[in-house]
């Protein structure tokens, strides 16, 4: 009965936010607490509910509240820390170096596209990054004639693999389903980005190339891209500060590699440092927290309400029976592969459904099921999140309705030309990961 009110509940959630009947952030709260209710009204009758008691359901959740609020409070902090950097300026010398070296050069328009897109990614949100990317790189690819759809294939590409920091959302999604810490996740994953990003600017050269071929190469001014800037608001530009916000920035990403201090201190750290030397102005501090709060409070306010459905679908015992009904229709031959396993099905599951449903209601049950065979939940973390650039194209995911309507093609044009390369980026974080190690191919 325990399994299945299980899946029953993962399905029911799954349903809700995919038809939009109810928003992730509702249907995290309220669904796990109706079906624990339903769990103790029918524990008179099934004996294997027994243990569901009413008055454990409030501890339950506050224990998986718990669990997040390091994560919750890293992405606040961290979603801040990088909008700040980009109201100060610090990524407009090199939104403007990028228009300056590419001229009139299809192919170095396509490699400089993919450079200005991991850039700007730093920042963690998709919207942000394709505003900004697409301004500078639109008015270039329509001068030159070339196709839009190589700019925005490269943009989402470029974008779903940066997606894999911490602060871009399925790092902390994982972690948080998992209760394991965003930097195990993140950290052993830097290589296999580096891979995945090689071959990005490996399809730029080529999607480059065949361009320069169809059109010739043709000069643009000089001057071209001189005046561009990122920031949005003139009042919190600081140029005169950008060496320090830099080295700040660099300072700020050895600490994470390194692992000075907990990622969400480092965070807290960097931007109290950040808002005290750029703005001295008490307004001016409330303004850009202001500015970006709603940003904040969409992501940060999913990270606690899932602390109530991971808090419920692990103290009634649920994940437990889930992951041996998993266990008992995954051919024992297969077990040993499951973070295999695991990397794979992020594609389609993370494309058809939202992260929200895969992270929080399929990995946990995946997690369970691969301990049996000696993996640990930090593997299959990072397995699951290598499907993130086909994730990218799924019809669920609201930013890549922004950078096809600001890059004027069709949604469907732009899926297919884009999931063959999605497919194939995926490919080379997985085989990355396994060369690396980051996790198994194969455990016993």
């Amino acid at each position: 009965m325990l399994t299945f009110l299980g899946f029953a509940m993962v399905m029911t959630f799954m349903y809700l936010i995919m038809t939009k009947r109810l928003s992730p952030l509702i249907a995290l709260t309220m669904v796990p607490i109706a079906f624990a209710v339903l769990a103790w009204a029918l524990s008179s009758e099934f004996a294997s509910l027994g243990h569901v008691k009413l008055d454990a359901l409030g501890p339950m959740m506050l224990d998986g509240i718990r669990k997040l609020a390091p994560t919750g409070v890293m992405l606040l902090f961290a979603i801040l820390y990088f909008a700040v950097m980009i109201d100060t300026g610090l990524f407009d010398p090199a939104v403007r170096w990028i228009l300056k070296l590419v001229k009139g050069d299809p192919l170095k328009v396509a490699m400089g596209t993919v450079f200005l897109t991991l850039v700007v990614s730093l920042d963690g949100d998709g919207s942000t990054t394709y505003m900004i990317c697409v301004a500078a790189m639109f008015p270039l690819y329509r001068r030159l004639g070339m196709n839009p759809l190589i700019m925005t294939c490269l943009m989402l590409l470029s974008s779903g693999v940066m997606n894999l920091t911490p602060w871009g959302g399925p790092t902390a999604r994982a972690a948080s389903a998992l209760h394991v810490d965003p930097a195990d996740v993140f950290v052993p994953m830097i290589a296999p980005m580096l891979l995945a990003i090689a071959w990005l600017f490996f399809l730029a050269y080529l999607y480059g190339r065949s361009e320069r071929a169809r059109l010739g190469i043709l000069q643009i001014g000089e001057t071209e891209g001189a005046d561009v800037t990122v920031s949005q608001c003139a009042e919190a530009r600081r140029p005169h500060l950008r060496w320090f916000n830099g080295l700040l920035t660099l300072a700020l990403m050895a600490a994470l590699i390194v692992g000075v201090l907990p990622m969400p201190v480092l965070f807290m750290i960097a931007f109290g440092i950040a808002m005290t030397v750029n703005y001295r102005c008490l307004n001016m501090q409330k303004q850009r927290i202001a500015a970006h709060a709603e940003n904040v409070l969409a992501v940060v306010s999913l990270i606690f309400a899932a602390g109530i459905f991971t808090g419920i679908l692990s103290g009634t015992g649920m994940v437990d029976a889930m992951s041996k009904g998993l266990l008992a229709v995954i051919p024992d031959a297969l077990g040993p592969y499951m973070a295999v396993i695991t990397a794979l099905v992020s594609l389609p599951f993370t494309f058809f459904i939202s992260n929200d449903a895969f992270y929080f209601g399929v990995l946990p049950v995946l997690a369970e099921a691969a301990a049996a065979y000696g993996i640990s939940p930090v593997e299959i973390a990072r397995a699951s999140i290598v499907g993130q650039p086909v994730h990218l194209l799924s019809p669920l995911v609201p930013s890549t309705y922004l950078l096809v309507g600001l890059a004027k093609v069709e949604f469907g044009d732009h899926q297919r030309f884009t999931l063959k390369w999605a497919t194939v980026t995926c490919m080379f974080l997985l085989v990355g990961a396994l060369l690396l190690g980051v996790f198994p191919l194969y455990s016993r």
